[in-house]
């Protein structure tokens, strides 16, 4: 859904915001210029202090779905600009404890410690339970692989970035954890869905107003990690 009110709450109307294509710049990069200067959240965004519109998204779940709380301890995969970070620090307060990580460095943010590192690397659970001071109860990732421009492809890269960071999520989160995660729409979802339906209470699929209505993007959402559960009965077996 396309929001075209305005600060007041009225509607804009058409008056959208023209670029000129210019030397140096392509037909794409013209698009996407003109994408964000009438983009009704990149506005929001600067107005109200957040690093990205990406920021609404997180903020739309949480109001749905409840997943942040005071005093949490939060991964937040890819984090950069930190967007989503800055949405949790407001949540959990001075008492939770929030890391994000990206293979790019991020500004510093109060209630937030950002560190680079990939976390595919094989230290990185443990590293990061160590600055948590404990298990994580949210693991959210608003990742995405870097594009071809062949549908399929992108969409068989989103999945599998969203299936590793789901097995990274397996060794971090406390039970009960939350697991947060964007994905593609079209079809081959299956492995992960039914991975997640197995070590989680609930799994759903969740399209905030925020994500473009012309994007094929979405989150899959899965609350109630029974990690613990399953680990206690291995050992009994």
């Amino acid at each position: 859904m396309t929001d075209r009110r305005g600060a007041g709450g009225g509607l804009r109307g058409d008056l959208k915001q023209r670029v000129k294509t210019g030397r140096g710049r392509t037909a794409s990069q013209k698009r996407w210029l003109e994408r964000q200067l009438n983009d009704p959240y990149v506005a929001r965004a600067k107005r109200e202090g957040y690093r990205s519109r990406a920021a609404f998204k997180l903020l739309e779940i949480d109001e749905r779905f409840k997943i942040l709380k005071p005093n949490q301890k939060i991964i937040d995969l890819g984090a950069a600009p930190g967007g989503w970070s800055q949405v949790a620090a407001k949540i959990v307060g001075p008492s939770g404890r929030i890391v994000g990580i990206d293979l790019l460095e991020i500004e510093p943010m109060v209630g937030v410690e950002f560190i680079t590192l990939d976390f595919l690397d094989p230290d990185a659970p443990k590293r990061l339970i160590d600055l948590l001071g404990g298990q994580a109860d949210i693991v959210m990732s608003d990742m995405a692989a870097n594009t071809t421009g062949h549908k399929q492809t992108d969409h068989l890269r989103i999945i599998g970035l969203a299936e590793t960071a789901a097995e990274f999520a397996r060794e971090v989160l406390a039970p009960g954890g939350t697991y947060l995660a964007k994905v593609f729409q079209g079809g081959t979802e299956g492995t992960l869905l039914a991975d997640l339906k197995r070590d989680f209470t609930l799994v759903r699929h969740v399209k905030p107003s925020a994500s473009r209505a012309d994007s094929s993007e979405l989150y899959v959402l899965a609350t109630g990690f029974r990690g613990a559960v399953a680990e206690t009965a291995e050992d009994d077996a």
